[in-house]
């Protein structure tokens, strides 16, 4: 049978070859009933399909071919080239029509979603390749999903992206990209757990990084978020670090912005105890599923948890209990 263009995001379908790495642990953990905001795939199909339509293979790999990892002007030269491509391709009829139609079915009136890029060579437990392709947030409106969706495939040709795969011998002709479009989830707070201490390997330690608002300003390294540990066992809370979170990503017009977080919030703790063991209880129920350590990112709105995406930890220190 030809492969689907779009797949709901739990889908038995959705492996590493049609959805990508992240997109496949996403599709696992929505199936075993985690809290994943509901959405749907865009496939590599698509991706294909788009590329295959608009004639734009031959001008890709040409392009990618004058890329030198050892100089960042032929990366830079290399990546615009097809980025350019890409963004002025069009996306096909059907392709259009099926995503419009599986965003209309995430709620009316033109809910806000994050879009996020999904390449076959990321978030895997070998490859570590998180970050290099793009994520674009509170989209709106069945016309923009599709502009972001470009924009993502887009994205798999990055400078970065591109060095990256030429250093571990990643033919260019092999990867491919898909799409994750969610619910967009108005977080209060959110983080990162570790179902193991990243720092001294202690296997015995889930470690969470909390901060106001949307995870972004974490992710970007912009706030020094409050850090928690907790005995995986007992789930009792052994120790907890209150940072002085300056700044906040939080929701604007036209996407996302950065704002300083009010002086009197700064240095309250944005997690509670019992809000801090629920998420341990969640990271030990995606630890079991994967059987191994894992990097979880997480949102809180309101009282309710989200996960937003998990990966191998791929670097712990040995020895750690």
């Amino acid at each position: 049978m030809n492969d689907p263009l779009v797949l709901p995001l739990d889908s038995p379908l959705a492996t590493l070859k049609r959805v990508g790495g992240k997109g496949e642990s996403l599709a696992w953990m929505a199936a075993a009933g985690l809290p994943v905001p509901p959405g749907f795939h865009v496939t590599t199909n698509s991706y294909r399909r788009f590329v295959d339509e608009n004639h734009l293979a031959e001008s890709i790999l040409s392009a990618a071919g004058q890329a030198n990892p050892g100089d960042p002007g032929s990366l830079d030269n290399a990546s615009a080239t097809i980025q350019s491509h890409i963004m002025q391709g069009v996306i096909p009829a059907d392709t259009s029509a099926v995503v419009s139609q599986s965003y209309a079915g995430l709620g009316a009136d033109d809910p806000p979603v994050a879009v996020r890029s999904s390449a076959t060579a990321e978030d895997l437990p070998e490859m570590s390749s998180a970050g290099q392709q793009e994520t674009y947030l509170n989209v709106r409106g069945a016309a923009e999903v599709l502009q972001a969706t470009k924009r993502c495939w887009a994205s798999l040709w990055t400078a970065r992206a591109l060095a990256y795969r030429a250093r571990r011998g990643i033919r260019f002709d092999e990867v491919a990209i898909a799409v994750i479009v969610q619910q967009l989830v108005p977080a209060d707070v959110a983080g990162i757990l570790f179902t193991a201490n990243p720092l001294t390997g202690a296997r015995n330690q889930i470690v969470i990084n909390a901060a106001w608002g949307l995870g972004e300003a974490i992710a970007g390294g912009l706030v020094t978020p409050d850090t928690l540990i907790l005995n995986k066992q007992t789930g009792v809370l052994e120790s907890q670090t209150i940072a002085d979170k300056e700044v906040t990503t939080v929701l604007s017009t036209a996407g996302t912005r950065q704002e300083p977080v009010p002086d009197g919030k700064r240095r309250q703790p944005s997690l509670q105890p019992e809000q801090a063991t629920t998420l341990a209880d969640l990271g030990l129920r995606i630890e079991q599923l994967y059987h191994r350590p894992m990097d979880v990112e997480w949102a809180m709105a309101g009282e309710r948890i989200f996960i937003l995406q998990a990966r191998p930890i791929t670097s712990l220190p040995a020895g750690g209990s």
